[in-house]
């Protein structure tokens, strides 16, 4: 099957979920990604600084990218002017530096903030409690120039259906949890980021809003 004929399939089982598709488009070329946008796609997800900004600068300016990857603070002066969501948020040292260069570009940067959730100890994230203390520090209340719009969390690399099922309602009931009890100029919590190619479908049944695919529409990795 084409790009454009995988990506449609999943476009039709996306928006009748109500969930958005982010094409994770890493070390693919261009002319792959021009195919994805003549289909229809326009939330694209890189992982690597360099290659995002590269791929800004020659497609489309109606794109919304999507920064899905580990982000060093010394590289959000590239991404500011531009960037759609940053995905992988884990500090409040890097919600600084996203504010300062929010503030020099004179634009709210809008952040999803990574919630460990799976058994493995490789992955990123805050855990609960690290999170809710993050949402009351005043640090992070005074910052003007960024915006969470929501929670990320990556589950277990298993086949163990049962244990991705619990990671990701877990998600779902602090996502639910932080929307009741935090509310401010910075925090609007819309968006529930979880799973990409090998979940995503337990993913949307646990309440997911952006799924991240990659593979399966473009194919394996280069």
């Amino acid at each position: 099957m084409s790009i454009t004929e995988l990506l449609q399939s999943f476009q039709q089982k996306l928006n009748n979920k109500g969930c958005t598709l982010v094409a994770v488009s890493k070390t693919k070329p261009v002319q792959n990604l021009e195919e994805a946008y003549q289909a229809g796609q326009r939330h694209f997800g890189e992982n690597k600084v360099q290659e995002l900004v590269g791929k800004y600068e020659e497609m489309s300016k109606d794109i919304h990218w999507h920064m899905i990857g580990h982000l060093q603070r010394n590289k959000v002066k590239y991404l500011a002017p531009f960037v759609y969501l940053i995905h992988g948020v884990d500090s409040l040292r890097l919600l600084k530096e996203i504010d300062k260069q929010g503030r020099k570009n004179e634009r709210v940067i809008d952040c999803l903030l990574q919630v460990h959730i799976a058994k493995e100890e490789s992955k990123f994230g805050f855990d609960e409690e690290e999170l809710t203390a993050l949402l009351a520090d005043q640090n992070f209340t005074e910052l003007e120039f960024v915006r969470i719009k929501g929670l990320m969390g990556m589950a277990t690399f298993t086949e163990n259906e049962t244990i991705i099922r619990s990671e990701f309602a877990g998600l779902k009931v602090l996502f639910d949890q932080i929307k009741k009890h935090f509310t401010g100029k910075n925090i609007q919590m819309e968006v529930l980021s979880m799973g990409m190619t090998n979940d995503y479908e337990i993913a949307i049944e646990e309440g997911s809003t952006m799924v991240r695919i990659g593979s399966a529409i473009f194919g394996a990795r280069n």
